[in-house]
Protein backbone atom coordinates (compact mmCIF):
# COMPACT_ATOMS: atom_id res chain seq x y z
CA UNK A 1 0.00 0.00 0.00
CA UNK A 2 3.27 2.44 1.29
CA UNK A 3 4.53 1.83 -2.54
CA UNK A 4 1.54 2.25 -4.42
CA UNK A 5 0.88 5.32 -2.77
CA UNK A 6 5.04 6.87 -3.05
CA UNK A 7 4.29 5.82 -6.89
CA UNK A 8 1.63 7.92 -7.38
CA UNK A 9 3.14 10.72 -5.51
CA UNK A 10 6.02 10.46 -7.85
CA UNK A 11 3.83 9.91 -11.19
CA UNK A 12 2.47 13.29 -10.24
CA UNK A 13 5.64 14.82 -9.23
CA UNK A 14 6.65 14.16 -12.61
CA UNK A 15 3.63 15.25 -14.34
CA UNK A 16 4.28 18.87 -12.35
CA UNK A 17 7.81 19.46 -12.52
CA UNK A 18 7.46 21.15 -16.08
CA UNK A 19 4.73 23.38 -14.61
CA UNK A 20 5.56 25.55 -11.70
CA UNK A 21 2.49 26.24 -10.61
CA UNK A 22 1.05 23.06 -10.34
CA UNK A 23 4.23 21.70 -8.76
CA UNK A 24 3.37 24.36 -5.89
CA UNK A 25 0.22 23.28 -5.86
CA UNK A 26 1.71 20.25 -5.60
CA UNK A 27 4.10 20.81 -2.46
CA UNK A 28 1.54 22.39 -0.84
CA UNK A 29 -1.02 19.88 -0.83
CA UNK A 30 1.71 17.28 0.26
CA UNK A 31 2.23 19.63 3.64
CA UNK A 32 -1.65 19.87 3.82
CA UNK A 33 -1.49 15.73 4.52
CA UNK A 34 0.95 15.65 6.58
CA UNK A 35 -0.03 18.48 8.99
CA UNK A 36 -3.22 16.82 8.74
CA UNK A 37 -1.90 13.34 10.07
CA UNK A 38 0.02 15.05 13.29
CA UNK A 39 -2.94 16.96 13.73
CA UNK A 40 -5.40 13.35 13.87
CA UNK A 41 -2.04 11.52 15.80
CA UNK A 42 -1.78 14.56 18.41
CA UNK A 43 -5.49 14.70 18.80
CA UNK A 44 -5.85 10.68 19.54
CA UNK A 45 -6.56 10.60 23.49
CA UNK A 46 -5.65 7.86 25.73
CA UNK A 47 -8.36 5.15 27.09
CA UNK A 48 -8.09 5.36 31.01
CA UNK A 49 -7.22 2.35 32.75
CA UNK A 50 -11.09 1.26 35.01
CA UNK A 51 -10.26 -1.72 36.46
CA UNK A 52 -8.34 -5.36 36.76
CA UNK A 53 -9.33 -8.63 37.12
CA UNK A 54 -7.81 -12.18 37.89
CA UNK A 55 -8.70 -15.42 36.34
CA UNK A 56 -8.50 -16.89 40.09
CA UNK A 57 -9.96 -15.40 43.70
CA UNK A 58 -8.85 -17.90 45.60
CA UNK A 59 -6.44 -21.34 44.69
CA UNK A 60 -4.44 -24.08 46.97
CA UNK A 61 -1.07 -25.29 46.57
CA UNK A 62 1.05 -27.57 48.16
CA UNK A 63 4.46 -26.33 49.22
CA UNK A 64 6.97 -26.47 46.29
CA UNK A 65 4.73 -25.79 43.57
CA UNK A 66 3.95 -22.80 40.82
CA UNK A 67 0.77 -21.31 39.50
CA UNK A 68 0.34 -18.60 37.02
CA UNK A 69 -2.10 -15.78 37.66
CA UNK A 70 -3.47 -14.45 34.32
CA UNK A 71 -4.59 -10.67 34.70
CA UNK A 72 -6.78 -9.14 32.43
CA UNK A 73 -6.88 -4.41 32.46
CA UNK A 74 -10.07 -3.31 31.80
CA UNK A 75 -11.19 -1.75 29.53
CA UNK A 76 -9.92 -4.66 27.44
CA UNK A 77 -8.56 -1.44 25.01
CA UNK A 78 -6.74 0.27 27.61
CA UNK A 79 -3.82 2.49 26.13
CA UNK A 80 -1.64 2.00 28.89
CA UNK A 81 -1.89 -2.34 30.31
CA UNK A 82 1.65 -2.52 32.88
CA UNK A 83 0.81 -4.59 35.74
CA UNK A 84 2.76 -5.25 38.97
CA UNK A 85 2.75 -8.02 41.45
CA UNK A 86 3.04 -7.92 45.06
CA UNK A 87 2.63 -10.80 48.18
CA UNK A 88 1.46 -9.58 51.79
CA UNK A 89 3.66 -12.97 52.91
CA UNK A 90 6.67 -13.57 51.43
CA UNK A 91 7.40 -16.49 53.21
CA UNK A 92 4.67 -18.03 52.33
CA UNK A 93 4.10 -17.10 48.55
CA UNK A 94 6.32 -15.49 46.36
CA UNK A 95 4.91 -13.66 43.03
CA UNK A 96 6.85 -12.43 39.58
CA UNK A 97 4.80 -11.80 36.76
CA UNK A 98 1.85 -13.77 37.86
CA UNK A 99 3.75 -16.82 38.49
CA UNK A 100 3.07 -17.88 42.18
CA UNK A 101 5.50 -19.87 43.74
CA UNK A 102 4.51 -21.57 47.44
CA UNK A 103 7.07 -21.27 49.77
CA UNK A 104 5.79 -22.33 52.93
CA UNK A 105 2.40 -24.23 54.63
CA UNK A 106 0.02 -21.05 55.07
CA UNK A 107 -1.59 -18.54 53.40
CA UNK A 108 -1.17 -15.17 51.38
CA UNK A 109 -3.08 -12.69 49.03
CA UNK A 110 -1.67 -11.77 46.39
CA UNK A 111 -2.44 -8.52 44.65
CA UNK A 112 -2.53 -7.39 41.19
CA UNK A 113 -2.18 -3.33 40.22
CA UNK A 114 -1.89 -1.59 37.55
CA UNK A 115 -0.03 1.40 36.78
CA UNK A 116 -2.57 3.57 35.19
CA UNK A 117 -5.04 4.44 38.16
CA UNK A 118 -3.70 2.03 40.55
CA UNK A 119 -6.90 -0.39 40.17
CA UNK A 120 -6.23 -3.48 42.44
CA UNK A 121 -7.38 -7.46 42.39
CA UNK A 122 -6.49 -10.17 44.95
CA UNK A 123 -5.91 -14.02 44.79
CA UNK A 124 -6.31 -15.65 48.05
CA UNK A 125 -3.42 -18.26 48.71
CA UNK A 126 -3.76 -21.14 50.54
CA UNK A 127 -0.33 -23.14 50.69
CA UNK A 128 -0.11 -26.69 52.26
CA UNK A 129 2.21 -29.23 53.06
CA UNK A 130 1.27 -32.60 51.84
CA UNK A 131 4.16 -35.37 53.12
CA UNK A 132 4.52 -38.62 51.28
CA UNK A 133 3.49 -40.06 54.38
CA UNK A 134 1.79 -39.11 57.56
CA UNK A 135 -0.49 -40.89 60.13
CA UNK A 136 -4.08 -40.65 60.50
CA UNK A 137 -6.06 -41.58 64.04
CA UNK A 138 -3.18 -44.35 63.98
CA UNK A 139 -3.15 -45.51 60.30
CA UNK A 140 0.44 -44.62 58.51
CA UNK A 141 -1.82 -43.21 54.63
CA UNK A 142 0.88 -43.05 51.25
CA UNK A 143 0.53 -39.22 50.24
CA UNK A 144 0.00 -40.16 46.82
CA UNK A 145 -1.83 -42.61 44.62
CA UNK A 146 -0.63 -46.18 43.30
CA UNK A 147 0.52 -45.30 39.93
CA UNK A 148 2.02 -48.56 37.83
CA UNK A 149 2.12 -51.57 40.20
CA UNK A 150 4.76 -51.05 42.72
CA UNK A 151 5.13 -47.33 42.33
CA UNK A 152 3.43 -44.41 43.51
CA UNK A 153 2.63 -41.15 41.50
CA UNK A 154 4.68 -38.21 41.59
CA UNK A 155 2.05 -35.51 43.44
CA UNK A 156 -0.41 -35.19 45.74
CA UNK A 157 -3.20 -34.65 43.05
CA UNK A 158 -1.82 -37.21 40.52
CA UNK A 159 -4.62 -39.46 39.60
CA UNK A 160 -2.00 -42.56 38.91
CA UNK A 161 -3.86 -45.59 37.56
CA UNK A 162 -7.27 -47.21 37.87
CA UNK A 163 -7.49 -50.92 39.59
CA UNK A 164 -9.98 -53.63 39.42
CA UNK A 165 -10.51 -54.75 42.59
CA UNK A 166 -7.76 -57.93 43.56
CA UNK A 167 -5.91 -57.59 40.24
CA UNK A 168 -2.88 -56.25 39.67
CA UNK A 169 -3.02 -54.71 36.35
CA UNK A 170 -3.30 -51.02 36.61
CA UNK A 171 -5.55 -48.91 33.95
CA UNK A 172 -4.76 -45.34 32.73
CA UNK A 173 -7.20 -42.81 34.46
CA UNK A 174 -7.11 -40.62 31.08
CA UNK A 175 -8.35 -41.37 27.97
CA UNK A 176 -6.76 -43.45 25.81
CA UNK A 177 -7.49 -46.54 27.65
CA UNK A 178 -4.43 -48.83 28.14
CA UNK A 179 -2.96 -50.55 30.72
CA UNK A 180 0.24 -51.18 33.00
CA UNK A 181 1.50 -54.19 30.52
CA UNK A 182 0.67 -51.83 27.55
CA UNK A 183 -2.77 -53.91 26.42
CA UNK A 184 -5.95 -52.19 24.97
CA UNK A 185 -8.52 -54.90 26.41
CA UNK A 186 -10.52 -54.26 28.95
CA UNK A 187 -11.02 -57.57 31.43
CA UNK A 188 -14.54 -57.89 31.77
CA UNK A 189 -15.13 -61.03 34.27
CA UNK A 190 -15.63 -60.62 37.39
CA UNK A 191 -12.58 -60.80 39.92
CA UNK A 192 -13.02 -63.77 42.39
CA UNK A 193 -11.58 -63.94 46.11
CA UNK A 194 -12.79 -63.50 49.90
CA UNK A 195 -10.01 -59.76 50.19
CA UNK A 196 -7.31 -58.37 47.91
CA UNK A 197 -4.60 -61.29 48.15
CA UNK A 198 -0.92 -60.17 48.71
CA UNK A 199 0.25 -61.89 45.16
CA UNK A 200 -2.39 -59.27 43.44
CA UNK A 201 -1.61 -55.90 45.88
CA UNK A 202 0.29 -53.24 43.50
CA UNK A 203 1.23 -50.75 46.06
CA UNK A 204 4.39 -50.56 46.27
CA UNK A 205 7.07 -52.42 49.04
CA UNK A 206 5.81 -51.96 52.58
CA UNK A 207 2.30 -50.55 51.70
CA UNK A 208 -1.07 -52.57 51.08
CA UNK A 209 -4.45 -51.73 50.23
CA UNK A 210 -6.78 -50.72 53.17
CA UNK A 211 -9.26 -52.33 55.46
CA UNK A 212 -12.42 -51.22 55.39
CA UNK A 213 -12.19 -50.36 59.16
CA UNK A 214 -8.71 -47.65 57.93
CA UNK A 215 -10.78 -46.58 55.63
CA UNK A 216 -13.67 -45.53 58.35
CA UNK A 217 -11.14 -44.05 60.35
CA UNK A 218 -9.77 -41.42 57.21
CA UNK A 219 -13.22 -40.53 57.31
CA UNK A 220 -13.51 -40.14 61.06
CA UNK A 221 -10.74 -37.24 60.74
CA UNK A 222 -12.36 -35.05 59.10
CA UNK A 223 -12.36 -33.48 55.34
CA UNK A 224 -13.44 -31.38 52.90
CA UNK A 225 -13.81 -30.97 48.81
CA UNK A 226 -10.63 -28.73 47.77
CA UNK A 227 -8.95 -28.06 44.86
CA UNK A 228 -5.44 -28.67 44.78
CA UNK A 229 -2.44 -27.58 42.38
CA UNK A 230 -5.63 -27.82 40.04
CA UNK A 231 -7.01 -30.70 40.47
CA UNK A 232 -10.72 -31.22 42.31
CA UNK A 233 -10.52 -33.70 45.33
CA UNK A 234 -10.82 -34.04 49.13
CA UNK A 235 -8.52 -33.05 51.85
CA UNK A 236 -9.02 -36.07 54.77
CA UNK A 237 -7.56 -34.60 58.37
CA UNK A 238 -6.52 -31.77 59.70
CA UNK A 239 -3.28 -29.31 60.40
CA UNK A 240 -0.24 -30.75 59.33
CA UNK A 241 -2.13 -34.47 59.16
CA UNK A 242 -3.77 -34.24 55.86
CA UNK A 243 -3.58 -36.45 52.80
CA UNK A 244 -5.31 -35.64 49.51
CA UNK A 245 -7.53 -37.94 47.45
CA UNK A 246 -8.23 -36.48 43.67
CA UNK A 247 -11.60 -36.86 42.16
CA UNK A 248 -10.54 -38.46 39.14
CA UNK A 249 -13.36 -40.95 38.51
CA UNK A 250 -13.01 -44.49 37.35
CA UNK A 251 -14.00 -47.11 34.51
CA UNK A 252 -16.80 -48.88 33.79
CA UNK A 253 -16.72 -52.63 34.91
CA UNK A 254 -17.98 -53.36 31.46
CA UNK A 255 -16.06 -52.56 28.68
CA UNK A 256 -13.82 -49.76 30.48
CA UNK A 257 -15.25 -46.45 29.75
CA UNK A 258 -13.56 -43.90 31.55
CA UNK A 259 -16.03 -41.48 33.60
CA UNK A 260 -16.07 -38.87 36.26
CA UNK A 261 -19.12 -40.83 38.40
CA UNK A 262 -22.22 -39.40 39.86
CA UNK A 263 -22.24 -36.70 41.10
CA UNK A 264 -19.55 -35.58 38.90
CA UNK A 265 -16.74 -35.24 39.82
CA UNK A 266 -16.17 -38.35 42.34
CA UNK A 267 -13.36 -40.19 43.64
CA UNK A 268 -13.60 -43.66 44.26
CA UNK A 269 -11.07 -45.79 46.37
CA UNK A 270 -11.36 -49.40 47.19
CA UNK A 271 -10.87 -51.42 50.03
CA UNK A 272 -9.09 -55.38 50.73
CA UNK A 273 -13.07 -55.92 51.74
CA UNK A 274 -15.87 -58.18 49.70
CA UNK A 275 -19.20 -57.38 49.94
CA UNK A 276 -21.07 -60.69 51.73
CA UNK A 277 -24.28 -60.50 50.25
CA UNK A 278 -22.64 -60.36 46.44
CA UNK A 279 -19.73 -61.78 45.11
CA UNK A 280 -19.94 -59.83 42.34
CA UNK A 281 -19.20 -56.57 44.72
CA UNK A 282 -16.83 -55.28 47.10
CA UNK A 283 -16.31 -51.96 49.68
CA UNK A 284 -14.85 -49.41 48.40
CA UNK A 285 -14.90 -45.59 49.95
CA UNK A 286 -16.61 -43.14 47.66
CA UNK A 287 -16.85 -39.46 48.22
CA UNK A 288 -17.97 -35.97 46.05
CA UNK A 289 -19.64 -32.87 46.91
CA UNK A 290 -22.83 -34.24 48.79
CA UNK A 291 -19.90 -35.89 51.44
CA UNK A 292 -18.13 -39.32 52.31
CA UNK A 293 -19.15 -43.02 52.30
CA UNK A 294 -17.48 -45.63 53.13
CA UNK A 295 -19.54 -48.29 53.33
CA UNK A 296 -20.47 -48.11 49.54
CA UNK A 297 -20.14 -51.19 47.84
CA UNK A 298 -19.86 -51.96 44.17
CA UNK A 299 -19.07 -54.84 41.07
CA UNK A 300 -15.65 -55.43 41.42
CA UNK A 301 -14.54 -55.06 37.95
CA UNK A 302 -14.47 -51.43 38.05
CA UNK A 303 -11.70 -49.77 37.55
CA UNK A 304 -11.30 -47.36 40.64
CA UNK A 305 -7.90 -45.90 42.38
CA UNK A 306 -5.95 -46.99 44.62
CA UNK A 307 -4.76 -45.41 48.00
CA UNK A 308 -2.37 -47.50 50.16
CA UNK A 309 -1.65 -48.12 53.89
CA UNK A 310 1.99 -49.14 55.72
CA UNK A 311 1.94 -52.92 56.32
Amino acid sequence: MKSKLLKIILLIFCLTKTDLTMRKMFFFLIALLIISVLFIVSCKKDINVTGVKLDKNNITLTVGTQWTLTATVLPYDATNQTVSWTSNNSSVVTVKNGVVTAKTAGNAIVTVSTTDGNQTATCTITVILIESEVVINGVKWAGRNVDAPGTFAANPEDAGMFYQWNRKIGWSSTNPKINSDGGTTWDSSVPTGNSWEKTNDPCPTGWRVPTLEEQYKLAAAGSQMATVNGVYGRIFGSDDKIVFLPAVGMRNYSYGEWGYGYPSPSGYYWSDARFSFYETHAYCCCFSIDGVNTNYNLHRGYGFSLRCVAE
